[in-house]
Order: structure tokens, then C-alpha cells, then sequence
């Protein structure tokens, strides 16, 4: 392997980070607007069934994906944890 081909690889694993971050920034966005609403709409800051589905839909897709299901939930669950924890703050 060239100096040439591991920087390639390097910028690519850059660019899809980057990706990463905008992604995550933008869901952010929409779940700190689902808390407030839930705030103002008196609902609990978390949602078991909701978080359940979700976690089951994202190792299906992870399975598809040739991804660990099991690194898929982790990542999920860190990101819901964090999520709820705005929830919790907006009230």
C-alpha cells in the first residue's frame, strides 16, 4: 500500500465523519424540539416502547448492513440516553 492510498483512505474515513457530525447535529435538532413540545404537552421526557422499536429496527438494519447489531444498539442506546437527558432538562 502507497503513502497515496492510505491518504485516500484517510480522506474518505474524513469526509464520512464530518457526515457524521452534520447528521448528528441535525437529529439533535429535531429531538430538542420533541422535547419541548413534550414539555409543554406534559409528556414523560422518555418513551420505552418508542426506544424498543427503534432499537430492534436499527439492528435489523444493521444486519442488512453487515454492521454489528450489537455496536449498532450501543450507539443507539448512548444517543437515546443523551436525548432524554434534553428531554429532561426542557421541562
Amino acid at each position: 500500500m502507497t503513502d497515496d492510498t492510505l491518504a485516500r483512505y484517510r480522506q474518505s474515513i474524513d469526509n464520512i465523519d464530518a457526515a457524521l457530525v452534520f447528521l448528528l447535529a441535525e437529529r439533535f435538532k429535531v429531538t430538542q424540539a420533541v422535547g419541548r413540545y413534550k414539555a409543554e404537552a406534559q409528556l414523560p421526557p422518555a418513551d420505552p416502547a418508542r426506544e424498543e422499536r427503534q432499537i430492534a429496527r436499527l439492528r435489523e438494519l444493521a444486519a442488512q448492513a453487515d454492521l454489528d447489531p450489537d455496536f449498532s444498539e450501543a450507539f443507539l442506546r448512548f444517543i437515546i440516553d443523551e436525548v432524554i437527558r434534553h428531554h429532561e432538562r426542557a421541562r
